[in-house]
């Protein structure tokens, strides 16, 4: 089993920065694909990117292109991801998933979940 820890939330001001942290254990995490999700409060849970084991990428879903970015440091067991230039809209629970080797945009592929770590942007 993988177990999956994020970190680095918080309160930010719009047009801030933040860098979430996802550390695994468990398993080797340099076959797995990475991908991170959020879920703003009322709303279905949403795919932002995936990057395979390879440290290829999926798109970026359209809310975030060009502002926030995924990472991967193998030999820390840790992903990334950076963020910037946040707004009030991407208030929520981010979420770091696991699957084996590579991306799916099939949220129900991912067997491997952490708890989360909620992000506000707020003045």
């Amino acid at each position: 089993q993988l177990q999956l820890v994020e970190s680095g939330g918080g309160l930010v001001q719009p047009g801030g920065s933040l860098k979430l942290s996802c550390v695994a254990s468990g398993l080797a995490f340099e076959d797995q694909a990475i991908a991170w999700f959020r879920q703003a409060p009322g709303k279905e849970r949403e795919r932002l990117g995936c990057m395979s084991r390879s440290g290829g990428t999926q798109p970026y879903a359209d809310s975030v292109q060009g502002r926030f970015s995924i990472s991967r440091d193998n030999a820390n067991n840790t992903a990334y991801l950076q963020m910037n230039n946040l707004q009030p809209e991407d208030t929520g629970i981010y979420y770091c998933a696991g699957k084996r080797f590579v991306c799916s945009m099939d949220i129900n592929l991912y067997a491997h979940w952490g708890q989360g770590t909620q992000v506000t942007v707020s003045s």
